[in-house]
């Protein structure tokens, strides 16, 4: 394989994290945060793979793996979590 494939691809996947912070800095809404959040998670666990396979560390992979479990479970708890906490007290 090249030797700067895998290095060349890591630095440009901290480029889009410095985009989407830029995003998180500016989104109008908690969704497009969340959404920046996710491509954080994302973004973090591809390149804890590349930098598996790039230095040999197996055990990369396992945190890799602890990234998409902790993505996951916020993701459920940001949309699952309810819009209009006072909707309901304009009803008798």
């Amino acid at each position: 394989m090249i030797s700067w494939l895998l290095p060349g691809l890591v630095v440009f996947l901290l480029l889009n994290l410095a985009a989407g912070l830029v995003r998180v800095a500016r989104g109008p809404t908690p969704a497009d945060r969340m959404s920046s959040a996710l491509l954080f998670g994302s973004t973090t666990v591809a390149v804890l793979l590349i930098l598996a396979e790039w230095m040999s560390e197996p055990a990369m992979r396992n945190v890799a793996l602890l990234f998409v479990m902790l993505a996951a479970v916020i993701s459920l708890a940001f949309f699952g979590m309810p819009r209009d906490i006072g909707a309901g007290d304009d009803e008798p």
